[in-house]
């Protein structure tokens, strides 16, 4: 894959950015909405996140064709993001993509007007925008009973036209996250673990190039 595909459909695709806003709560689904509104009211109540998952991309076949684990670290709006060979850091100000494989990082300003998601919207209220929901049932898995809500974009155009989320009934928390593409590609975020308030500095959401020697800087600011 190329550089940068699965860490930026964390950003972007997890992330869903860009999409009209929708007709009004009243079109969803209002059970499903008091599931995912308190998902959201936890997280807004801690001061940190790290947390472990495995992303798995399939194709129309449902054939695996990439499994990779990663960890996202989250302090209010800033992140981080790791990927094997791949690292995507902000701090709400600036943003730096870095890849090993040609070790280099990309720097950008982040655009406070954008409608991108980023990590932390994906865990606060991003669906109440720009997606139509409804709760399809529960099911258990691994011990847990899931909730799953399937969610819809208003905007008809985009790639992706499915979301599945799946909440851990007991934690209140997203246990796994499934986005459906028109192109039959299908990819799948499941949070192994998840770890709130951890001791996370603010040195965790910049890129210190000092700790990357010969990297090569584009800086695009």
């Amino acid at each position: 894959m190329k550089k940068f595909v699965l860490t930026g459909m964390l950003l972007s695709g997890l992330v869903f950015s860009g999409m009209a806003q929708s007709k009004g709560a009243s079109a969803s689904d209002p059970k499903a909405k008091t599931i995912l509104d308190g998902v959201s009211n936890k997280f807004k109540s801690l001061k940190t996140v790290v947390a472990n998952f495995v992303l798995k991309v399939e194709g129309a076949n449902n054939s695996v064709t990439d499994s990779k684990k990663g960890t996202v670290y989250l302090k209010g709006s800033k992140y981080k993001v790791t990927l094997p060979g791949q690292e995507i850091i902000s701090d709400n100000k600036t943003s730096w993509s870095y890849a090993k494989d040609v070790n280099e990082v990309t720097i950008n300003n982040v655009d406070q007007s954008s409608g991108a998601m980023t990590p932390a919207k994906l865990f606060t209220n991003f669906y109440d925008k720009d997606y139509l929901y409804k709760l399809n049932g529960e099911t258990t898995e691994k011990g847990k009973v899931l909730q799953n809500i399937e969610l819809t974009p208003t905007d008809k155009s985009k790639n992706i036209f499915k979301v599945i989320v799946s909440i851990d009934k007991k934690s209140q928390s997203i246990a796994k996250m499934k986005v459906f593409e028109k192109n039959g590609n299908h990819y799948t975020y499941e949070i192994s673990s998840f770890t709130p308030n951890s001791d996370l500095t603010d040195a965790t959401f910049t890129f210190d190039a000092k700790k990357y020697p010969g990297v090569e800087v584009v800086d695009l600011r």
